[in-house]
């Protein structure tokens, strides 16, 4: 009598995507909490809107599932993730109006000491507000770099230019971001 081996830990993202493509909503349901955090996370700091950041990452998994059958490689399903993430937020970006001031969404972390969290606050907005006057391609290329970790060879995939054009944008950013953020270091 043979058993089947149980699996151990959780499945890979290639097994997962080729199960998922096979019609298996567990499977992408799997995915779908695997990387939801992930892209919120860079929608909201694109776009300074948990509103418009919930928005953006519904639809590119809505979009994602639709389109999973024409994913040609699917080792590449989480740079295409970030890419098609990355495209809705700078739509959004490009759709508003130049002049108007998006503020940002409060953040919600606790903080145990109420002078820090005051400090930590007034940081945390300046280095939103400093982000939103970069361009949409200079805050896609510092956040998916700085924050997501991804390499300049993926940030140029993902935003559909050259790895020299991204580490270009990423140093102006840098250099915005050093100057507005200096009173703080």
């Amino acid at each position: 009598m043979s058993a089947v081996p149980a699996t151990e830990g959780p499945l890979d993202d290639v097994t997962l995507v080729a199960r998922a493509r096979d019609g298996d909503t567990q499977a992408y349901e799997q995915l779908v909490r695997r990387y939801q955090g992930p892209m919120y996370g860079l929608a909201v700091r694109m776009l300074a809107s948990r509103g418009d950041a919930e928005d953006v990452v519904q639809e590119v998994f809505l979009t994602a599932w639709r389109r999973l059958g024409q994913l040609q490689d699917d080792g590449a399903f989480v740079g295409w993730l970030y890419r098609t993430t990355t495209n809705r937020c700078l739509n959004v970006i490009r759709s508003r109006r130049p002049t108007s001031a998006v503020e940002p969404d409060e953040q919600e972390s606790p903080v145990p000491r109420p002078d820090r969290a005051v400090e930590v606050g007034a940081q945390m907005a300046a280095l939103s507000r400093a982000l939103q006057q970069l361009t949409g391609e200079q805050r896609a290329c510092w956040l998916l770099r700085e924050v997501h970790g991804r390499s300049y060879e993926e940030i140029a995939q993902a935003v559909g230019t050259t790895a020299t054009a991204v580490r270009g944008r990423i140093a102006r950013a840098r250099a915005q971001l050093a100057e507005v953020m200096a009173p703080w270091r």
